[in-house]
């Protein structure tokens, strides 16, 4: 016999010598550890338990010994329980499952849900199944340090009908309900490679008041935005420090493609502040006609200013109103037009600019229907048609379920857009002109919405703070910026609004004033 083979048999021998060891010692190994964790039990209470206690502890134990020895067959059934005992404390325990990952838990109930939509039971290698497993699906994904997903990547079948709105919408609802509907997701579509990227995007700052911004002229700021979103970033106060932020400019003048604004907005989302904000930085440089379509009196505060010519909150004052600023545009195209002729410089009256805004004009429509009176929305054709050549911007700000109310000369010529508040979908598209890849959050802080000025994709957008500075509910840093940018007559200004106390505005100046 070889060495080798030698070898190799008792290698056997010895395995098999130790199976059967093993097999007759395993109780007494499941004995001794059941006893050995025991006593390390007992060892552990016997230092826990105070010193004033041990004795009295020692001595019932000693009684329930003695107690177990004078019983008949007390030491064999004590011994018999002691072991089974350790035979329960010794046996193999399995190991513990570990806990489920939250994040494979997550996933999986996104894939889940995205099922029915993206899965199809005819086909032989189906992506998307019941009871299926997302690694194949889902290529990326990221999650913040609270646990919540900020970004997931996917494959989706070729088949899907990615080219429509309907299908695309039902597929963002459903990852938007998953992710979590406090916060908004942009969707990027990759038509090409069927993947579809779905991003959380960071909350836009809400403590920016308005102020002096730096821009250049015919500028306006209605906002700002992310840096994706912009092509420069401007220097700020923000929440009482300097920081730079990318703005939404709104471009006027002669060459500027969306002289006019429409801004759309659910109720308390923030359009009248818009127009405050806008009134304040145009009226440095030109002057101003407000229509309070609503009658709240929120624009009380640019009664009297220098720049104001009016505020009006009747419908014969809105149509007085709007008949002169439609007699100015006629005055300054024919002054224009006499200087083309005759050569010269043109006169400041009309290189001025002048601001058409209106809140909610609609309301005016139809209590002028009922009437029978002019309609304030017919009397802006003269403007939007014909003003921007003479520097005259018409600002309309309205309910967005009004939408159909407005007149179709101001959805033509308004070509820069703003929508505030949680639109669906539909309303979003309609308000913007282009749909929007970016779904809404549930709720929105006040000034919170989206812009599109021109051919543009539309942009998140948060409108600095602009109370009424009479409003007592508005925090008082808020009305005191507002407060130090409204123009005043004389040296005096009024008070902070700590002390809830303003001076009286002076008598309003006439339309020609």
């Amino acid at each position: 016999m070889s060495l080798n083979r030698t070898l190799v048999r008792g290698r056997d021998l010895a395995r098999t010598a130790g199976d059967h060891a093993a097999d007759m010692l395993g109780p007494l190994v499941v004995l001794g550890r059941g006893l050995l964790h025991h006593t390390t039990w007992v060892r552990a209470w016997w230092k826990r338990t105070p010193g004033d206690r041990r004795g009295p502890a020692l001595l019932l134990a000693a009684a329930v010994a003695a107690a177990v020895a004078v019983l008949p067959y007390g030491l064999l059934l004590a011994a018999a329980g002691l072991a089974a005992s350790a035979a329960w404390a010794g046996r193999d325990r399995a190991p513990a499952e570990p806990a489920p990952d939250a994040t494979h838990l997550k996933l999986q109930a996104v894939y889940a849900a995205l099922t029915p939509y993206l899965g199809y039971p005819d086909d032989p290698k189906p992506l998307y199944a019941h009871d299926g497993d997302h690694t194949a699906a889902f290529t990326a994904w990221e999650f913040d340090a609270e646990g919540r997903l900020t970004m997931l990547e996917l494959r989706y079948p070729p088949y899907f009908r990615d080219s429509e709105a309907a299908s695309r919408t039902r597929v963002e609802q459903v990852l938007q309900g998953k992710a979590g509907r406090s916060r908004e997701y942009r969707f990027i579509w990759d038509e090409e490679i069927n993947r579809l990227r779905t991003e959380a995007l960071a909350p836009l700052p809400d403590d920016i008041t308005v102020q002096r911004f730096v821009t250049g002229p015919g500028e306006l700021v209605l906002g700002v935005t992310d840096p994706d979103g912009s092509d420069r970033t401007i220097p700020l106060n923000q929440g009482g420090t300097p920081a730079h932020q990318p703005p939404v400019v709104w471009r006027t003048g002669a060459r500027a493609s969306d002289a006019h604004l429409l801004a759309l907005g659910t109720p308390r989302s923030g359009t009248s502040t818009l127009l405050r904000a806008l009134a304040l930085q145009a009226l440095p440089y030109g002057d101003i006609v407000v229509i309070d379509g609503a009658g709240t009196g929120e624009h009380g505060c640019l009664v009297g200013r220098p720049g104001v010519r009016r505020v009006e909150t009747s419908l014969h004052g809105a149509v007085a109103a709007l008949q002169w600023a439609a007699g100015e545009t006629a005055r300054r195209l024919a002054a224009l037009e006499r200087v083309r002729l005759g050569g010269g410089a043109l006169p400041k009256s009309v290189t001025r600019p002048l601001w058409l805004l209106l809140d909610h004009p609609t309301e005016l429509s139809e209590l002028a229907h009922a009437e029978g009176r002019p309609d304030p929305q017919d009397l802006l054709e003269a403007p939007l048609r014909q003003g921007r050549a003479v520097r005259v911007c018409v600002v309309v700000a309205e309910h967005l379920g009004a939408l159909d109310r407005i007149r179709p000369v101001v959805r033509a010529a308004a070509r820069g857009r703003v929508v505030l508040g949680s639109p669906t979908p539909e309303q979003a598209e309609a308000a913007l002109g282009a749909p929007l890849d970016i779904t809404p959050p549930a709720r929105t802080p006040p000034g919170r919405g989206y812009a599109r000025l021109g051919v543009a994709a539309p942009v998140r957008l948060q409108v600095p703070a602009a109370p009424d500075p009479l409003d007592e509910d508005a925090p008082a840093g808020q009305r005191d910026a507002v407060i130090a940018l409204l123009p005043h007559s004389d040296t005096r200004v009024e008070a902070a609004a700590t002390t809830t106390t303003l001076v009286k505005s002076p008598a309003q100046p006439g339309p020609g004033a």
